[in-house]
Order: structure tokens, then sequence, then C-alpha cells
């Protein structure tokens, strides 16, 4: 079957009503997992190691853009017998009887595509955060996952950490009760953006072509976004903070920060965002910095509650006046304020525990045994997936959480991407829509250039 036909059978027209319920497939619990892996550049050969040292997958096949980058040349010596791709269409063409599950490591343009491709085809699906780029895909992507019924998570590793377990522990104790409201900050330096001196400076065209290399998929690059000559501002990593290709700071950093809370405390969608400070708007690139407040309602048994996030350099939040740890570098260590009715906890990012503060509060609690401490044996983020996709565990980042919380992270970038000081959305929970601003709905979904359509679609 032709590369063409396949996708067409599998996510256009028809015939896909015919192939939409494939079921993802359950491996006994002493078998292997046969991946492929998509997206060998630093972070996807990085994450390849993390994988392997389950001792728990074979890897079947690797796929690049640029298939002889000096990170896919690595990852094929060390698997020698992977089948080697530029163009992941072709992969799930040629063998996609030959895997049980994808690992989806692209930039963040990329990620719907691959992920609906995959599902479709009944593969159980790993796919790196943020889950995609508009809030529409996250949403088809959640419907997908529940139609084909595969084991999907999402790269948030630090949702298999301390945090979690500590979070979940002291909320079902009544530790974590009353919240009223969280400063989170993310306040590291950015090297996204090489465009101009001052890369926030107002400029007025997109970048100009180069020439690509040779051995580089463009085409495959862009995926669904519109059609634009290759540039080195936009691939490697540069794409971050581009709105078309990336997430900004927010999109790429909030997962780390807000996982537990998102969950745990049941936040779903704000109703309304405010911009209280936006420095250098831009129509192309994320702003230098900005200040959101993210209001939300309440939720059952959790009073109302608003989010104050900061990003940008030197953009800090208030801190706590019994908070003890000044030596704590804002700029290097993102994290959060979380400030209850009784209690105030601080925490930084990826799993990373939380403190009651001022530590001598945190203390006493302890020598009263107030605290739950022990919170059992886990599996890391990884072999959590392979032990879901082998049917001994449930992944804890499954679309069905990784989805809202990805949603909420993409109305913040979004917001972003208005640059308008002062602005205030209203967000409709229930229809999922703004009710104050048809520029901000237009930008919750894009348009795919032609030839990409059928991803968008069930």
């Amino acid at each position: 079957m032709s590369g063409f036909s396949r996708r067409e059978s599998v996510l256009g027209g028809s015939i896909a009503a015919g192939l939409s319920l494939i079921p993802g497939s359950v491996l006994g619990a002493n078998e292997r997992v046969n991946v492929a892996w998509i997206g060998v550049s630093r972070r996807g050969n990085r994450l390849l190691s993390n994988f392997t040292r389950s001792d728990m997958m074979n890897v079947v096949a690797l796929c690049d853009v640029d298939p002889i980058s000096v990170y896919m040349q690595e990852a094929a010596t060390r698997f020698p017998r992977a089948k080697v791709y530029r163009d992941w269409r072709t992969l799930f063409d040629e063998c996609a009887n030959e895997f049980d599950a994808v690992a989806v490591m692209v930039p963040d343009h990329s990620h719907f595509p691959i992920t609906m491709a995959a599902m479709a085809l009944g593969k159980h699906v790993y796919t790196e955060k943020p889950l995609a780029r508009t809030f529409e895909e996250v949403s088809l992507l959640m419907a997908a996952a529940e139609r084909y019924g595969v084991v999907t998570q999402m790269g948030n590793q630090g949702f298999s950490g301390d945090n979690y377990f500590q979070f979940k522990a002291w909320k079902e104790a009544g530790i974590i009760k009353n919240v009223r409201h969280i400063d989170a900050h993310i306040n590291l330096g950015r090297s996204w953006i090489r465009h101009h001196a001052d890369p926030h400076h107002a400029v007025d065209e997109l970048p100009r072509g180069e020439t690509k290399p040779l051995q580089l998929d463009w085409d495959g690059w862009l995926a669904a976004t519109p059609d634009r000559p290759y540039s080195s501002y936009y691939h490697r990593y540069n794409w971050r903070g581009w709105f078309q290709y990336g997430t900004g700071a927010f999109g790429d950093w909030g997962a780390h920060i807000f996982d537990s809370i998102h969950h745990f405390l049941q936040l779903g969608m704000p109703e309304s965002i405010e911009v209280k400070k936006c420095d250098h708007p831009h129509p192309y690139i994320f702003p230098s910095a900005t200040t959101l407040r993210f209001a939300f309602p309440a939720r059952d048994d959790e009073p109302p509650l608003t989010v104050d996030y900061y990003d940008g350099v030197k953009n800090y939040p208030p801190i706590p006046d019994s908070f003890e740890g000044r030596s704590l570098n804002l700029n290097k260590d993102p994290g959060k304020f979380i400030y209850s009715d009784e209690l105030t906890f601080q925490g930084l990012h990826h799993g990373s525990p939380l403190q009651v503060i001022p530590y001598e509060k945190m203390r006493q609690l302890l020598a009263e045994d107030a605290l739950p401490r022990n919170f059992g044996r886990r599996s890391d983020h990884y072999a959590n997936f392979l032990l879901a996709c082998k049917g001994v565990e449930q992944t804890r980042s499954p679309f069905s959480i990784a989805g809202p919380l990805t949603q909420f992270l993409l109305l913040g970038a979004l917001a972003q991407r208005m640059g308008e000081k002062g602005l205030v959305l209203a967000f409709d929970r229930e229809k999922q829509q703004f009710t104050n601003s048809d520029l901000a709905n237009a930008y919750l979904k894009d348009v795919p250039r032609a030839g990409w359509e059928q991803y968008y679609t069930l």
C-alpha cells in the first residue's frame, strides 16, 4: 500500500469509519514493548537513554527529519537493528505491524499529527509535553485516545516524582485544603530567538529563507503549519519562541510546575485570564516578560482560586515574609508558592516535594506526626508507560489528565500572544470558548495546510 493510500484509509474519508475502532493491544507482563521512536535530537536522544534503562523495550525504528545528525548516528549505533527513517509517515506505512507503541519527541507543532496517526493505528503513545500546540488539537487527541482505547502518557516526568505522591497524600489527609491563591514563576533566561540583536524589536517580516541542510526534510519539519522557507532562526530549538511552532516558557515549563496542582485541586479551565504585565509584545514571538492572572471558580470542596503567573528575567512574584529560603535563586529555580487558609507551601518543579513555610511550622507538623511521609514505591515515568503497555500499571499522565492541563497552559500562551496589557479574557468553561474576543477564539485552533487535513478528523 502506498503512503498516501494508507494515510487516507486510516485517517480520512469513508474508509476511516471501518478502521476507527482498532483497539490498542495489551502485551503480556513478560513481553518487551516494541517502540518506534520519532524525534532523535538532543532531547529525544536523552529520553531514549532514560527509557532503555528499564530493559522493557525494543527500539524497532528511529525517525528524524535530519537522519544523519550526530544524535541520530549515535542512536543508530546503539540500536543497530532499528530501521532508520526520515519521514514518520513512511515508517508507519512500511512497518506498522512491527511496533506496539510510538514515542513522539519532536517540536510542539508536530506532536499532534504523529500522535493522532499512531493512535488510529492502535498504537500506544508517549508524547512529550505539551501534548499539542492548540486547544482544539488537544481536544481531538483526548477524543481519539478514548475512541481507540490505547495507552497514553504525556512526558511531564515530574508527575511520577515525589510531588505527585506527596500532593496526593497531603490532599487526602486534609493538609492541602482551602487553597485560595498561587504564585508561580519561570524566570529563566531564554535563548530561543536570534532574529534581531534585540529579539523583541518590532520587526515587520519573518526571517528570510536560507539554504537548508541537504539532508533535512524541511517539509516534514513544518508538518501541518503554513509553508515557509527554511531558516536557522526556527530550527533547531529556536522554534519554542515562535507562536507558529512553540508555546513559550509557559507551555514549555508549566507542566512541570502545575501538574499536581491542576490535577489534585481539579482546576480545569479558568473562567478569566487577565494580562497584568506584557513587555515587548510582538507579532511573531512570545513577549519578553508577562504576568497573567487566572481565576478559577469553586470546585467541589475547594473555594475560588486565583493563580498569578510570572515569567521573564527579574519578573518575580512576591516572596512570603515567612519564607526562610532567601538563598533561593529565582532565576534558576522555577516554582510556586501555594496559599491556603491554614498553611503556606513552597515548591519548585519536576516533581520536587513541597515544603510548609515557615520551616518551623513544618518541623512542628513533622514532630506531631501530622504530615504523611511514606508514599510507597513507584516506577519512574518512563517505566510507568512501558508497564502500562504491558497491562501491569496505569499511566499517571494519560491524555484524560494531561489534556486539560495542557489546555490550561495553552490558554495562558494564547493570552501572551494577544500581547495587550490590561486585557481580560472571559472563558466559558462549558462551551470551551471565549465570550469577549473573536480573535482569541480564532487562536484556539489552526487551519492545517493542504495535505494534512486528514489528521484533524476522527
